[in-house]
């Protein structure tokens, strides 16, 4: 007895420890993503997997029967997974399981069943934000969206302790930590989630109402750069991807490109003034409301004689910016939209963000010169479209645009005079007021600023088919801009299909709320009193 106690005390406390002594991983917890207000949008929260030992595996056929019937498996399918992996060491039983339920089952006592810590993604916007955020996999690594993006910063480092088994492999007692798990780094987005709800809400409606096949909506902070909103249609629910449609998994307000058509219009016209050759008081002759380059025609709606710069932007003329942009060099234009943002990369860091494709045309390609005058040629995201009408907005500054708050920024650019956006914003103003394409953008007490766009889609064969995109750009309000937004539904059934009919109304409730929302002075008071008393 005295040799088992004092002499050999060590060697066999090392050899006990051995067989039931074991170091454990303790789970690191992924970083929360949150809304610019603190609102989560991605929380991990703590679950057990059941696992087995299919060598160790031993259990009566009660005690079969009952772990079957906690684990929600049929007797025959788990007799059968146990016997095709006798000879394996490890196979899940079930994956992520409520820790209660889990420690019901470890309870049993069964041998070679064992428990794994771990923790599930959970997402409280459900379908709201689940294009820009993303989603982990069953294992915790983000696989699409910002989850995926920044998985190395929200993975937290797993840690270490030194724990106490029985026989049976069980845990019974943690003995020490050795290593203490570290958390992932929280991010802040710049998003708002009311502002996200907004939007949502009216794009789904709208996107339902006019039966079409998709649809997206970004909006920002002009003066910032941030994006305040980001959604898109059709969506998804991260939280349960059973029978997921891998289509609408797509960020199509970052990765779809379309052409822009008219919502350059008012790009064209700025890089006009811009360039010194024009002036926001000049006058374009349209006359006869049609031109011909080559084999092809350039036509609009009539022939609307002398236009103002003004007037070319609220008639939406194809006529006017073409001769515009025919009469400056002929790479005015594209390189005035190149400083803009189109056809650019954003630099938000975004999986797939689209690029786009914005050439410079040759002095020969008069009819590519005048197509791209009103936006066609070209392709861009909705995010880019919406960059370009930021520096509109912000006094012809350039902002970098950011989803993530406090990530380093690409210095600011001065692309065009401050008069020249405040002249262009006050053309495109008269866009949503009477006798404009977009009134149905108006918001009553604000001055709003707009473009809509009908663009043709391009078919398989490389032609134009019978498809339409409706957009909308806007800016408000007018006297001191604070939100930008762009707006495009795909496909529109039915007998509204123009921009003016299915984005300009979206914006106007979209742009309402966010105004009314974000306590911004309304500037259009008297106007708006006006037209209560006429009604």
């Amino acid at each position: 007895m005295i040799q088992l106690h004092i002499a050999d005390r060590t060697f066999l406390q090392e050899q006990g420890d051995a067989r039931s002594v074991r170091i454990d991983s303790i789970p690191g917890y992924r970083g929360m993503i949150r809304d610019r207000n603190g609102e989560p949008l991605a929380v991990s929260t703590p679950v057990t997997t059941i696992w087995a030992n299919p060598r160790h595996f031993k259990a009566d056929d009660m005690e079969l029967k009952e772990l079957a019937r906690r684990l929600d498996l049929s007797l025959s399918f788990l007799k059968d997974k146990m016997k095709r992996a006798e000879s394996k060491g490890f196979i899940y039983l079930k994956r992520h399981m409520i820790p209660h339920e889990a420690r019901e089952i470890l309870d049993l006592r069964i041998r070679g069943v064992y428990a794994q810590y771990e923790y599930k993604r959970y997402y409280p916007a459900h379908e709201m934000a689940a294009h820009l955020i993303g989603f982990t996999n069953i294992d915790d690594k983000g696989q699409e969206g910002l989850e995926l993006t920044f998985d190395e910063a929200l993975a937290g480092e797993p840690g270490q302790k030194k724990i106490l088994k029985d026989r049976r492999g069980h845990v019974f007692r943690d003995l020490q930590v050795i290593k203490t798990p570290q958390p992932g780094q929280t991010l802040d987005l710049t998003i708002d989630l009311k502002l996200q709800f907004m939007a949502y809400r009216e794009l789904k409606a709208a996107v339902d109402q006019h039966k079409a096949k998709s649809g997206a909506v970004v909006m920002l902070d002009a003066r910032s750069g941030e994006v305040l909103a980001m959604v898109n249609q059709p969506s998804f629910n991260p939280n349960d991807r059973s029978g997921l449609d891998v289509a609408a998994l797509r960020n199509r307000a970052m990765i779809d490109l379309f052409e822009p058509g008219s919502t350059v219009k008012p790009l064209t016209i700025a890089a006009a003034i811009n360039s010194g050759q024009y002036k926001a008081t000049d006058s374009v002759d349209t006359s006869p409301g049609y031109m011909r380059l080559g084999g092809s025609s350039i036509r609009d709606f009539r022939n609307y004689g002398t236009l103002s710069m003004t007037r070319i932007i609220t008639k939406s003329s194809n006529v006017g910016v073409a001769r515009i942009a025919l009469s400056m060099a002929e790479d005015t234009v594209a390189n005035f939209f190149q400083q803009l943002g189109l056809g650019q990369t954003t630099g938000t860091g975004f999986p797939g963000e689209g690029v786009g494709t914005l050439l410079i045309p040759k002095a020969r390609e008069k009819a590519r010169i005048a197509t791209m005058a009103y936006g066609y040629g070209l392709a861009v995201t909705s995010l880019q479209l919406a960059q370009a009408y930021q520096v509109l907005a912000n006094r012809g500054l350039k902002k970098h645009i950011s989803l993530v708050k406090g990530m380093d920024t690409i210095p600011d650019e001065q692309v065009m005079s401050p008069d020249t956006s405040r002249a262009v914003i006050e053309m495109m103003e008269t866009v949503t007021q009477r006798g404009g394409t977009g009134t149905r953008a108006a918001v009553p007490g604000y001055r709003i600023a707009g473009k809509t766009g009908t663009v043709h889609k391009v078919s398989a064969a490389g032609g134009y088919d019978n498809e339409y995109m409706a957009v909308f750009a806007g800016i408000a309000p007018v006297s001191d801009p604070r939100i930008v937004m762009v707006i495009w539904v795909d496909s529109p059934s039915g007998q509204e299909y123009y921009g003016g009919e299915v984005a300009a109304p979206i914006f106007g409730r979209i742009m309402g709320n966010a105004l009314r929302y974000l306590n911004i002075r309304p500037d259009n008071i008297e106007a708006a009193a006006s037209s209560v008393k006429e009604k």
